[in-house]
This record gives C-alpha cells, structure tokens and sequence, in this order.
C-alpha cells in the first residue's frame, strides 16, 4: 500500500534533489553538456552582491514575518474558537485568502498598494491634507520605496494563514475544558489562563506550525516579490532566494548557479529548523508537555 507514495518520493523528491546536489558542482545551461566545475559555483555566490542580498531579505522576512504569521493565527483561533453569532462567517474569512491562486491574490494586492489610486494609500490619506496622511506625512512608496516595498511583503503574507488558523482552531477545540474549570475556580485572570494552561498545551502544534511556517517562507516570497515588486526596486530591494534561483535558472539558463543558491537555501533551513526544534524541546521539558 506504500507503493504509490513510495514511487512519488523518489521520482518527486529524491531524485530531483540528487540531481540538484550534482547539478551545484557543475555548470549547465541546457545546450551543452554539462561541465564539472567543483566549488566555483559557491565561490562565485559568496562574491555574488545580489545574492548576499537575497540571502538578507529572505533571512528578514522569515524572522518577521513567520512569528506573526503565528501570532495573528493563534490570536484568532483563540478568538474565535466559541459558536457565537457571526463566528462562521469570521472563520471562512479568515481562511479565505489561502483559498486564492497565489498569482490572482498577488495581483489584487499590486492593485491595493498603488501609491497614487490603492486603497491601501486613500485610507491612509483619510484626515490628512494635501495628500498627505493625518500625521502629515507622505503615504509609503509600496512599490518604489525599498524599505516599505519589504514591509509590503511581509504585510500580504499575514493573510494567508487559513491552514495555521484551522489547525490552531481546532487544537483549541481539542483542550481538556477541566483545566479552564479549574482555573476559572482558583479566580485565575485572562493572561494567566493563556499563559499557564492554553499555551503550554498548545506549544507542541505551535512548534511544528513555527517549522513548517520557517521552510515555506523562503518558497512564500517568490510570487509576491514578482508579481507585486517584481524583485525591486532597485537594487535587488525584494529578490529573495527563490526569486533569485529562479531568474538564474530560468531567464539567465544558469541551472548550474541557481542549484548551488538552492543548496545553500536548504542548508540554511536546515539549520533554522535544527534550532527551533533544540529551543522547543527544552521548552517542553521546561513545562512537561
């Protein structure tokens, strides 16, 4: 019965990653044969400005980005976790925007944050004068602005947390309502119920959420930065690794480069996730769960 899945993980994983392994030694552009090259791809990456700024951005938008992903995820399901009036119709909401083709929800958010006619902009503009927001300053610069060009990103990406969301939501669903029984009894406040009871039995899904969440981020980035930014502004202000790997093998035929970029991408999240299972462990010794 694992036949299928067994022959799907290495025609769709295991060879492919082999053939990515041999392919960051060597250089191959899909004309020639390819030519064994040994560590010169990596050299050239270490050397490599916009590469060492996709690793930057990518490294940003992970450390930002994936905690209040989680945050606003968790903060929901805790919301509204309760069959009240409404709840239904906010939960669908929340996990809509998952539901969405990346490309569609990428451009709806172009449209949003158009500096002159988005959405995003005009309300900002509500109260101020002269085009200006109601503290007196100029509305960011989405797409032409590098630093708020990022911020962007990292802003249409705390949408799409439907999956976190559900599987929070019903993690919830799932806690002994004895402990809030008990707390309820000793008088305990909100703060202390969340922190004593909800989160540490909550923390093992919240630990393998945080670590699927760290190894799609740098896969999360690429259709934003390029349908929205298009990697820029200049120079390089939203390339991410994966955009990086992509430009590379696909519009500069450099399957070689990219594949070494994928491998430093792999190790580096290798290691982020060796590190949040090492803190998560100790977490749950610290409270037993």
């Amino acid at each position: 019965m694992l036949t299928p899945y067994l022959i799907g993980l290495v025609a769709l994983v295991l060879v492919p990653a082999g053939v990515t392994v041999a392919m960051a030694f060597a250089e191959y552009d899909l004309i020639g044969a390819p030519r064994w090259t040994g560590l010169a791809n990596l050299v050239e990456l270490a050397r490599d400005d916009a590469f060492r700024t996709a690793l930057v951005n990518s490294l940003v938008f992970a450390l930002v980005a994936v905690p209040l992903r989680l945050a606003i995820a968790l903060g929901l399901a805790l919301l509204l976790h309760r069959r009240a009036f409404g709840v239904g119709t906010a939960r669908t909401s929340a996990a809509m925007p998952t539901a969405a083709p990346e490309i569609a929800y990428g451009l709806l958010w172009l449209w949003l944050f158009n500096p002159l006619h988005g959405p995003v902009n005009q309300l900002l503009r509500v109260g101020g004068e002269n085009g200006l927001t109601v503290l007196g300053r100029t509305p960011p610069q989405w797409l032409t602005d590098p630093t708020d060009a990022r911020a962007a990103i990292i802003i249409l990406s705390l949408f799409t947390i439907g999956e976190s969301f559900i599987i929070l939501l019903a993690a919830r669903a799932a806690l002994p309502p004895e402990a809030y029984e008990l707390a309820a009894i000793e008088d305990a406040t909100g703060w202390d119920v969340f922190r004593r009871v909800t989160l540490p039995l909550m923390a093992p899904v919240l630990g393998l959420l945080l670590l699927r969440d760290t190894i799609a981020s740098l896969q999360f980035s690429f259709v934003p930065a390029l349908v929205v930014t298009d990697g820029g502004p200049p120079p390089y202000a939203t390339t991410y690794l994966s955009l990086f790997v992509y430009r590379n093998a696909f519009e500069y035929l450099r399957y070689g480069y990219a594949a070494a970029a994928t491998l430093v991408m792999l190790a580096i999240t290798a290691l982020a996730v060796l590190v949040q299972w090492r803190l998560i462990r100790r977490y749950r010794r610290w409270y037993g769960v």
